[in-house]
């Protein structure tokens, strides 16, 4: 028997979306990932890729750090249990959130260290121009993800999807969890993404399905 050679490399994608939160009474992350696991398994993985947890977090800042950090680490618990898991297989981190007013898909490439929410946050925190890590220095510290933004917005778009790059992810929570969750991926060897997008008002629920279908296939291209 000739050698097998080394294990193809795995990309192992966990998803978060939000709960409600003021001013949204339905979120569509909330649905999309609830249902991205199913939807899924009838269309079928890209070769390679992995989906792996789909948890919903709260839409707070401070208060739901603790299940944050929960739900980042179990990624990481994972990997290092895996005896079989190759040094070149990958962790991403998609966070999916909602931007009420958008029209189109967001990429987003950075997060920046504050915290400025222009209304309370589920847990009834409303910090203004505070740091997310106040070790990381001034709030106009930034955080980028190491994933190639700008062919992920091009292979996208290529596919027919109405979406962008966007360098701002706003100082509310989606910025907040981000920022944290770039900063746990630097330490940890993984990456991290946060995606935008609209009310199913504006882009229908089906087509936002296909929509995360399709980054998942870029990812698991391009990464």
């Amino acid at each position: 028997m000739g050698s097998e050679g080394p294990p193809a490399a795995i990309t192992t994608v966990h998803v978060t979306g939000f709960k409600k939160f003021h001013g949204v009474s339905e979120n569509p992350t909330e649905t999309i990932v609830n249902n991205l696991a199913e939807y899924m398994k009838k269309k079928g993985l890209p070769k390679g890729l992995v989906l792996g947890s789909c948890n919903i977090l709260e839409t707070a800042g401070q208060e739901a750090l603790v299940p944050l950090y929960q739900t980042l680490q179990s990624a990481i618990t994972a990997r290092d249990s895996d005896s079989q898991s190759s040094s070149s297989n990958k962790i991403i981190w998609l966070h999916l959130g909602v931007n009420s007013g958008a029209t189109r898909f967001a990429i987003e490439k950075q997060a920046v260290n504050e915290a400025t929410f222009r209304c309370p946050d589920e847990m009834g925190w409303k910090p203004q121009r505070v740091p997310i890590i106040p070790s990381d220095g001034p709030i106009s510290h930034i955080r980028t993800t190491s994933l190639p933004v700008e062919d992920i917005t091009k292979a996208l778009a290529k596919k027919g999807y109405d979406v962008m790059t966007s360098d701002d992810a706003g100082r509310f929570v989606c910025n907040y969890v981000y920022y944290h969750s770039l900063r746990f991926a630097e330490q940890n060897e993984t990456k991290s993404l946060f995606v935008h997008v609209p009310l199913f008002f504006t882009i229908n629920e089906e087509t936002q399905m296909h929509f995360v279908a399709s980054l998942l296939e870029v990812l698991s291209s391009i990464c």
